[in-house]
């Protein structure tokens, strides 16, 4: 007689739960032109493309590529000519100026490749700045900005103006100020163009320790170092994404770059 099977054997495994990921960016066919008649200017021919949460991405392309539209777009700082573009969901093709410039506020973290520290702020008093327009307390602005500081290597410099601070210092000011917000989206155009190799390579690094703790970034770049930081690298060439390829091998440093640690 065939003994019948235990019945946690007779049930089927549980499926292993889905997690899906959520897009933070969206564009869909996204055509951008300047200028009308034989001057005008094709910057982006019908690019689609998707970002989705915790991604790592640079985006390249020489000088007329279209990679700054792109980057404007992404922004919110200038708006498809046809298409779309989607952030969290939201179609920014429906958006009025002020409601597109609440998004950019409040899903965007923008980091420049010249700071743009207010000088006779210090470095905590600049941090803080975002929160102070989004009406955040006192008390509150101050704990967020101290942490977002720590987190970026420099809690022993809070006080500090930018003027007594180096490029790499004043850089990673302008990452705190970008992150203290929580957005949705670190966006950063040509971080390293100020900085030298070692500044650089420490930059770089908060940005790697960002994503692993779960941030999405979008640096804008045309450097091949710096590129080689993220998880995807997107090429742009004649307003066309011409490749977008997933980095298999995580980084490591050149031994010319030596240590990639955080210094205050």
């Amino acid at each position: 007689m065939t003994r019948p099977l235990p019945r946690h054997a007779a049930q089927p495994p549980a499926a292993e739960p889905v997690v899906q990921t959520q897009p933070v960016i969206q564009l869909v066919s996204v055509i951008k032109t300047y200028g009308t008649g034989e001057a005008v200017v094709h910057a982006l021919r019908g690019v689609s493309l998707d970002v989705v949460e915790r991604d790592y991405v640079a985006i390249m392309g020489a000088s007329g590529s279209g990679k700054s539209t792109l980057m404007n777009i992404i922004g919110c700082l200038d708006v498809p000519g046809e298409g779309q573009f989607l952030i969290d969901g939201i179609d920014t093709s429906a958006l009025d100026e002020q409601q597109l410039a609440m998004v950019r506020n409040r899903k965007i973290g923008f980091v420049f490749q010249a700071f743009n520290l207010i000088p006779r702020m210090t470095a905590l008093g600049n941090v803080e700045l975002p929160l102070s327009y989004a009406g955040l307390r006192g008390a509150e602005r101050r704990y967020r900005a101290e942490a977002a500081l720590r987190l970026v290597g420099l809690g022993e410099r809070m006080q500090a103006q930018p003027k007594q601070l180096s490029g790499g210092q004043q850089q990673r000011v302008a990452v705190a100020r970008a992150l203290v917000t929580a957005p949705s989206l670190i966006l950063a155009d040509e971080p390293t163009g100020n900085l030298d190799t070692k500044a650089s390579a420490d930059l770089m690094d908060v940005f790697d320790r960002l994503n692993a703790a779960g941030r999405t970034i979008v640096l804008i770049t045309h450097e091949a170092d710096v590129a080689a930081h993220a998880k995807r690298v997107i090429g742009v060439q004649d307003g066309h994404i011409v490749a977008d390829r997933r980095v298999t091998e995580p980084y490591s440093d050149p031994p010319l770059l030596g240590s990639r640690a955080v210094r205050s």
